[in-house]
Parts: C-alpha cells; sequence; structure tokens
C-alpha cells in the first residue's frame, strides 16, 4: 500500500482518508474536509470485537463520532488488528489478547470469544486505567475529556470494570434487534421440547422467537452449548447495566423490536441506522479486495449479474462449492462469487474445482478472494446477492436497493433471512439446501421472472425508507444526534 504524507495542518483543520485503486495496488489520500467538526475537547474510547463484522460497524462509528468534533482511541486486540495506518486521525492502542496461534485459527467463534473475555480484562483494566490518568494529568491548553467507552455488546468484563473507574459504557450492538432481544431466551429453549422435533412439525412458527421456523431454531440449538448459555446470560445482565445501547438499525427495519427492547432493557436506546450509508467500511477490511471486479462488472448488462458472497467466517464443504458453482453455470446468468482463502473445508481456495467446469465459469462468471463488497452493491449491473445474510450484509443489500437470496449458516443469520424472505419479501429463501438445482432456479427466478419483478419493487420502496430515515429529520438521524448528545452529556 503506497500511503501520501499527510500534511500537519489537514490534522489540525480535519480531514478524510480516501482510498483509490490503481493498477492492483491500494493508495491512500489524505482530502481535506471543510465540513469536518473542530474538536469539541472530548475523546471517546472504542474496544471493538476482534471480528470483521464487528470492526467494521466500530469503525464507521467512529468516524461518525469524529465528524462531531470527538477524538477517538481505539483500543484492540492483536488478533484481527485493524489497519490503524488507515485511520490516521485516530488514535490505535494494541494490547495483547493471550489466544495461541491455534486458538486463533480455531472455527469455534464461541469458544474464542470466551478466551478472549478472561485472557483480555488484565491488558485492557492497565490500558484504560492509563488512559484515564493520562488525561487527569493533562494541561488546560491540551486537556480532553474522556467522555466514555462504547464497547461490543460481546464484551462482558468491561462493564463492571467501567463501573470501578466511574466511566460511562455505551453498547454497540452489530445485530438486528429483534435477534438481539430474542436470544436470550435460547437457555430456556434449549431446556424444553425444541431438541425433539418431528419432521412435520420443522415448518411450524416458533412463537417465542418470531420469525423463526422451528427448524431454524434447531440449527440454532445445534451449535449452542452451557458455555454460549452462560455468556448469553452475561451479556444480558451487562447490557442492563450500560449507560446506553446502540443499534444499527432503525425504525423503519425494527419498530416494534425497539419499543419492546426500551421496555427491556430500561437504558437509552439510539437506532441510528446503517453506519455504512455515513462513512463506508472499506477501509476496516481485514481482507484486501480484489478491485478488477468493477471494470468486469462494468462490461455486464443492468441488473444482471448474481453476487455472491457468504462473509468473514462461514465455511462450506468442497460438496457444497461444487453444488455451487454447477448452480451458478447453469443458471446461465453472470456471476461475481467471493470465494474467501480456507473458507472451504479441506482445501486452500478453489483448486478442487475441475478445470473443465472452471473453463465453463469463466466463460460468464468471475471467482474472487474477497470484493469491495458496497463497491459491488452500488454497481449498476448487480441484481441480486446470493447471501449468508450477516446483519451488515442485509443492511448493504437493503440500503442499495439488491434482492436477495438467502443461504444463512448460523446464529442471526437465520433470522435476519427469515424478514428478508417472509416479513419484507425481498428474497427468496433457499431453506438451507445447497443443490445445484435449487440454486439454479433461484437465480432465475430472481433475474428473470416475473415473481423476481415484484420483489425487486418491494426492495426499492424499503430502500427508499431507510434513506429518508438516515438523512437529515429522518428518524436514524435524529437517533444519532440524540447519541451525541447523550455522550456530550457524561
Amino acid at each position: 500500500m503506497v500511503e501520501y504524507f499527510m500534511p500537519p495542518h489537514f490534522a489540525a483543520q480535519g480531514s478524510n482518508l480516501v482510498t483509490h485503486w490503481y493498477n492492483g495496488q491500494e493508495i491512500c489520500i489524505w482530502i481535506e474536509k471543510a465540513s469536518m467538526a473542530k474538536s469539541n475537547g472530548r475523546r471517546v474510547i472504542l474496544f471493538p470485537l476482534p471480528l470483521q463484522g464487528c470492526i467494521n460497524p466500530m469503525i464507521q462509528l467512529a468516524k461518525i463520532l469524529h465528524s462531531k468534533g470527538f477524538s477517538i482511541t481505539v483500543i484492540h486486540t492483536r488478533f484481527n488488528a485493524p489497519k490503524a495506518s488507515r485511520h490516521p486521525l485516530f488514535t490505535f492502542l494494541q494490547i495483547p489478547d493471550g489466544l495461541s496461534e491455534a486458538e486463533t485459527r480455531t472455527s469455534d467463534v464461541t469458544l474464542r470469544l470466551a478466551l478472549l473475555n478472561r485472557r483480555c480484562e488484565p491488558a485492557f483494566r492497565d490500558c484504560l486505567t492509563k488512559l484515564l490518568r493520562s488525561a487527569d494529568s493533562e494541561t488546560e491548553e491540551e486537556k480532553q475529556r474522556i467522555s466514555c467507552l462504547i464497547d461490543d455488546s460481546g464484551w462482558i468484563f468491561t462493564q463492571p470494570l467501567a463501573q470501578s473507574l466511574n466511566l460511562p459504557r455505551l453498547v454497540l450492538n452489530t445485530y438486528k434487534v429483534s435477534f438481539f432481544r430474542n436470544h436470550f431466551v435460547l437457555p430456556q429453549l434449549r431446556r424444553e421440547r425444541y431438541l425433539q422435533l418431528q419432521d412435520s412439525e420443522q415448518d411450524d412458527p416458533v412463537e417465542e422467537f418470531p420469525p423463526l421456523r422451528k427448524k431454524d431454531l434447531l440449527r440454532l440449538l445445534n451449535e449452542e452449548r452451557k458455555v454460549l448459555d452462560s455468556y448469553s446470560i452475561m451479556i444480558l445482565e451487562t447490557t442492563k447495566a450500560s449507560s446506553g445501547l446502540i443499534f444499527l438499525s432503525c425504525e423503519e427495519l425494527d419498530q416494534d423490536s425497539l419499543s419492546q427492547a426500551r421496555q427491556d432493557f430500561q437504558v437509552p436506546i439510539f437506532a441510528i441506522g446503517p453506519s455504512h450509508t455515513r462513512f463506508p467500511g472499506s477501509s476496516s477490511s481485514l481482507l484486501s479486495p480484489d478491485e478488477t471486479c468493477i471494470p468486469w462488472l462494468d462490461k455486464q448488462e443492468d441488473k444482471s449479474v448474481i453476487y455472491v458472497s457468504f462473509g468473514s467466517i462461514a465455511t462450506i464443504s468442497e460438496t457444497e462449492l461444487m453444488e455451487i458453482a454447477w448452480g451458478l453455470r447453469n443458471s446461465d446468468q453472470p456471476f461475481l462469487w467471493v470465494v474467501r482463502v480456507g473458507s472451504v473445508n479441506g482445501t486452500k481456495w478453489i483448486e478442487t474445482i475441475p478445470e473443465e467446469l472452471m473453463e465453463r465459469l469463466n466463460e460468464n462468471g468471475k471467482i474472487v478472494k474477497w470484493a469491495p463488497q458496497q463497491d459491488v452493491l452500488k454497481h449498476r449491473a448487480v441484481g441480486g446477492f446470493l447471501t449468508h445474510n450477516g446483519w451488515n450484509s442485509t443492511v448493504e443489500s437493503v440500503c442499495e436497493g439488491v434482492p436477495m437470496i438467502c443461504l444463512p449458516f448460523f446464529w442471526d443469520q437465520m433470522l435476519n433471512a427469515r424478514f428478508v424472505s417472509e416479513i419484507w419479501m425481498v428474497g427468496l429463501h433457499l431453506e438451507y439446501r445447497i443443490e445445484r438445482n435449487e440454486i439454479e432456479r433461484a437465480i432465475r427466478r430472481l433475474l428473470l421472472e416475473t415473481e423476481g419483478e415484484a420483489i425487486r419493487e418491494r426492495m426499492e420502496l424499503l430502500k427508499e425508507k431507510v434513506g429518508r430515515s438516515v438523512k437529515e429529520n429522518g428518524l436514524a438521524f435524529r437517533s444519532l444526534e440524540n447519541l451525541v448528545d447523550h455522550i456530550s452529556s457524561f
């Protein structure tokens, strides 16, 4: 990466980092922004969970708060450390996380988070204490009041620590509001009858966790263990004890759940809308995107391409890789397919795809190791998104008006997929069938048939509603203003 020096007066007057690509090389240029707010003399400390889906929203929130005049300090783990050089206006402080090499590679995300919570506490306490002491010792000219700590709901040791230091703690939650509210009932449902479901019941709704079906719930319960049950209980307790809860959602996507959440948690709640609409997230990606997909998209017809990506964590088998490959090829539609290195179990990348099939895939598709997703979804050529339905991907697709084909893998993705396919009706659900015929049929239904036209019309209406919410005087816009006032009151 080539970085240009940022002149000192840019830092003083406010600037923004703009990332461009030239001949496959990332070039970062600092552009002066006259609209950047002057410092308000307050600093906010942020502590993201070291997962891609958590780092992006936290860095985006940092950019939003910086634009409102707050100075930003990001404390982060060594594991999955954000690229500090891409955010020169923030202070980054790395703490040891105590993870072994094997533990950083585990596919068990819950185990990794439990280990991080246990092993990061001493180093984080030391770092936070020193920050508070140094702020107290500053002269009047350089003094910056530390207003609060903002961290992810998955950090459960930080609430009692912040209380002991008299530092307000706000929780950033990266789930849909309805999932966050209802997932605390899972330990109870595990103890009840749901693990003994009959096949005939699997499509029935789950009254305690709408709009999930019982087959969705089975997947959730099968991935859960006692460590996750106790972890969820701690998340609930520490969130209720916090000074506020931030959701990257809005009334238009979560109206009923937001009303209920305000009753459940009894703390100020701020639904500030999808954060990427204010600042893009590509600069906080842990993986380097392949920008060659943009000129490839430029050559395709409007709304003809199916974009395929399953996020930064999900894995598939070699058999599933082949079924997806044949489904894409047989659809006869152009496709852009992200296959993350290491995402196919038992192989490094796509080398198990036979040469003859690869030749046929290359006729009308492009496979990359990572893509600049927000730019892809904005592109006029993209007509559909075959997605795992992580919340970030789901709201990015909504904001760009791209209908979805839902293939959720775990955790909140099952609920997001039901909202997309059954509540908002802006996508199709594969019902967990990773089969070439099902994939081909879903792509053709979405891109070529009248059913897809109706879905696109509904998606356009939803896009407009969310777009109005984040603009000036919209509900999400006003919620962000309330959040800034809340932080400033500490």
